[in-house]
């Protein structure tokens, strides 16, 4: 991958508990994230996949080693300095939607822009609603949303500030696989037409299909790569993981 990197780890470890219980999540990770391409990652359960994710998004933070966002070192950063990283530069997108439920659809986009005293692009905003088709549904509340629109609010929400990255976690989780593939299709749209990087973790060899490359992990460790990846080498190389962990 000769892209810039929009994200960088550097011998990455993460501990969880201490002692005799302490499990080794990440296992000295060293791993570029190209710049304005959409970037899968899997792995088999346990290897390390949301931590990883969880880690680039300064949602937590490493036991060694350095992530870096663009030339932020988050190490370096204190907590209200993560805070306005995670707000200003980043955007979340997640398999359980985490929208208010008292709130409309405008409400919930416009949430994260209006807590940090901010008024959103009208034109970025009015682009978002027509490309994800949420120009009859602002007036919704979740409860009045299938689970393929309520993702894409989710979606518009996690634009709206034009983040550098987009990370997703398990996002067609809670999807049928037309809303899964739909959503998908936003996702590397969000990354053709509008320059985001997005990062997204799966386990599902279709969803993966969606991205420009796939990152493996095994046991906390980067176990390969795939460029162009189809459904069929997805699975191979997941099959292969599997068997060598066995």
């Amino acid at each position: 991958m000769t892209a810039p990197s929009c994200a960088e780890t550097v011998d990455l470890v993460k501990v969880h508990g201490r002692g005799g219980s302490a499990v080794r999540a990440l296992d000295g990770v060293s791993l570029r994230i190209p710049e304005g391409m959409f970037t899968a990652v899997m792995g088999p359960s346990g290897s390390g996949k949301s931590t990883l994710l969880h880690c680039l998004a300064g949602l937590d933070t490493a036991s060694s080693g350095r992530v870096l966002l663009g030339a932020t070192d988050l190490g370096s950063l204190s907590d209200a300095q993560l805070t306005a990283v995670r707000r200003d530069r980043l955007g979340f997108v997640f398999q359980s939607f985490n929208l208010l439920p008292q709130l409309t659809a405008a409400q919930n986009i416009d949430l994260p822009a209006r807590l940090a005293g901010r008024r959103p692009d009208p034109m970025w905003r009015a682009g978002l609603i027509d490309l994800l088709g949420l120009g009859d549904r602002l007036d919704h509340r979740p409860s009045e949303l299938s689970g393929g629109q309520q993702q894409r609010v989710a979606v518009a929400r996690a634009l709206l500030g034009r983040p550098e990255i987009v990370f997703a976690d398990e996002p067609t989780g809670n999807l049928d696989t037309a809303a899964g593939h739909e959503l998908l299709d936003l996702l590397r749209t969000s990354v053709r037409e509008l320059g985001r990087s997005v990062v997204m973790v799966t386990h599902d060899p279709v969803a993966a299909s969606f991205a420009d490359g796939v990152v493996l992990l095994r046991d906390g460790r980067v176990a390969g790569s795939l460029p162009d990846p189809r459904p069929e080498t997805v699975l191979a190389a997941l099959s292969s993981l599997s068997g060598a962990a066995a």
